[in-house]
Formats: C-alpha cells, structure tokens, sequence
C-alpha cells in the first residue's frame, strides 16, 4: 500500500464513524457496508502505525503497570520475589535490570508474559 496522506487518514476516520452504527456481529463480511468499514480501517491502522507507531514497554513499565494492575505495592512484590523493597524500585525506575531468576518470578507473580519481558 502506498503511503496514506493526513486527508485520506482523516476521511477514512469519519468513514467508519458513519459505518459502525451499521454494521454490528451479525452482518455478512460481503456486506457493501462491513467491506468499507474493513478498508477504512486497514487505511487507519497503516496510517497510525507509520505515524504513531507503539514502542514495546521497557522492563521498568510492565512492572509498574503489572503492579497496578494487581493492586501491589512494591514492599509486597519485593517480599514475594525475594528481594529489597529498594531493588524492586530499582526496576521500576529503570536503575538495575532483573536477574533471569527474578524475571521468571516477576512474569509468574505480575502475570507478564515472558516475551514481553524479554522486549519481543
């Protein structure tokens, strides 16, 4: 696909705010109106990803996210991992990496994937 301009971007973004009240679970894939919606946003997604494109979060922001998201403190994920409650603000402020060991413990304990956590 070539490169989409900021018009075709915005045009593509009104199309599917017109679309979507018409197209619901139950519509064909053929119908007229679901295939618009798909190009649309096949323009929207190529354009955002050249434009906006999503850095992976660092090591530091999957354990303060995770930590959030299970509702921990850092004292109590140090207790649980094995280590300083200072070593845990270490890598959530980016200061020290997680031993392979600690890491193993951080994606069980916080639910992270380990592809994530290895920046795949």
């Amino acid at each position: 696909m070539s490169t989409i301009t900021k018009e075709q971007y915005e045009f593509a973004q009104s199309r599917i705010e017109e679309l979507l009240p018409l197209v619901d679970d139950n519509t064909p894939v053929n119908d007229k109106n679901a295939v618009e919606l798909s190009m649309m946003s096949d323009i929207v997604i190529a354009y955002e990803k050249e434009h906006y494109p999503i850095e992976k979060p660092t090591v530091a922001e999957l354990i303060e996210l995770s930590l959030e998201e299970k509702g921990m403190t850092q004292k109590q994920l140090a207790k649980e991992i094995g280590v300083s409650a200072s070593r845990v603000n270490d890598y959530i402020n980016g200061r020290s990496e997680p031993t392979l060991k600690v890491a193993r413990s951080l994606c069980r304990i916080l639910g992270i994937r380990p592809a994530a956590m290895l920046g795949l």
